[in-house]
């Protein structure tokens, strides 16, 4: 298969699709891989170390998806780059279609079978391609949110940890999934005050089992919610339903009602965020103010740490690239039910249910799709 990785373009996003090791795995299964020049710089791979593995190195982006059969990226296409998209194409990469309504419209256009890393499932439900970065964003949300309560930056002026005589930050974490976990791990090291909120007693019960008496673990309900975010310094929005549009948790009113200089890192505002008041937000510029309270919902968290995101996301997504390329998309997704879930759009139709509920839009099951490719 001919395989492409571009140049990622998203702001502040220094992410690639394919690290040298990987493209060195998929060369040795006899497929040829096309690099766009400087695509691995920003994560320290220089084209000569891809040239060393035996990748092909284009100059330009369109040359990329001219040569390719399958592009793989990281984050969801931008508009430039679905203009290049055809039926040729497979795309396998992070999509979050249920919120983005134009990026739906240009993949159902371009007629491209777009595989998306985040709805992959695997045998016991999981999502082994969104755990990776949901790992380095649950860790990263606490950072983030250390800094957010800084006065220079509009917050409390509180630290996580406090000092002796001096109680350390409430930090009030949404869900007990993938990032709910790691940001808990990070909390808890710096030594805050750490409440974890989950409709799931058995997430609570795990939680609780490794944690005891360092955190407390709450069922969530509207009250409960209300009641741990008004009084927290920081509240990390960690819900996840796979392939769905985030529900509003936090509304405009809790808002209102919080702590003056607290702060919410909305860790699923690539879903379109858990909070009413949240709206995506870049490296360059992550905060916001909306009624005191300081605002982090940067779309691409993991960029900024690119090479150990690159590294983390690649460990997880080379198995199915190369199943992907040895077999062909239609023959994999057959084979593979887990692979199957990722499919998105196919042919100029939305095979994702909850992005056709999202956006009313129609909807083909996976399976019926696979007879057209």
């Amino acid at each position: 298969m001919l395989i492409g990785v571009p140049k990622e373009i998203k702001n502040h996003e220094y992410r690639v699709g394919l690290t040298p090791a990987a493209v060195k795995e998929l060369v040795n299964h006899n497929h040829q891989v096309f690099i766009e020049t400087t695509a691995g710089d920003g994560v320290g791979f220089s084209d000569a170390d891809y040239q060393a593995v035996g990748a092909t190195i284009l100059d330009t982006a369109e040359a990329v998806f001219e040569k390719a059969e399958m592009i793989v990226k990281v984050k969801e296409p931008q508009a430039v780059e679905r203009k290049r998209l055809t039926e040729k194409h497979t795309l396998f990469t992070y999509l979050h279609l249920a919120p983005d309504v134009p990026q739906t419209e240009d993949l159902i256009a371009s007629g491209a079978t777009c595989i998306a890393y985040e709805t992959v499932t695997d045998a016991a439900g999981r999502l082994p391609l969104l755990a990776p970065m949901s790992e380095v964003a649950g860790r990263m949300s606490i950072q983030a949110g250390a800094h957010c309560l800084e006065k220079y930056r509009g917050g409390r002026g509180v630290l996580l940890a406090g000092v002796p005589g001096v109680e350390p930050a409430k930090v009030v974490v949404l869900g007990g999934g993938v990032v709910g976990k790691n940001a808990t791990a990070m909390a808890v090291g710096l030594g805050a005050d750490v409440v974890v909120l989950d409709k799931s007693v058995d997430v609570l019960r795990q939680l609780d089992l490794v944690y005891g008496n360092r955190i407390k673990t709450v069922y969530s309900t509207e009250q409960a919610i209300t009641d741990h975010v008004l009084s927290a310094d920081l509240v990390i929005g960690g819900i996840l339903i796979p392939g769905a549009a985030a529900p509003k948790l936090i509304t405009r009113e809790h808002i209102k009602a919080m702590k003056p200089g607290a702060a919410i890192v909305d860790v699923a505002i690539d879903q379109g965020g858990c909070v009413e008041t949240s709206k995506p937000t870049t490296h360059a510029d992550p905060i916001y103010i909306v009624d005191d309270i300081v605002h982090y919902c940067v779309a691409n968290m993991p960029g900024a740490v690119a090479r150990t995101s690159t590294m983390a996301l690649n460990n997880a997504t080379l198995p199915f690239v190369i199943e992907l390329a040895n077999k062909g998309a239609k023959q994999a997704m057959a084979e593979n039910p887990h692979l199957l879930n990722g499919l998105n759009v196919c042919r100029g139709k939305v095979t994702c249910e909850s992005v056709s509920v999202a956006q009313g839009l129609g909807y083909v099951p996976a399976s019926e799709m696979l007879s057209v490719l």
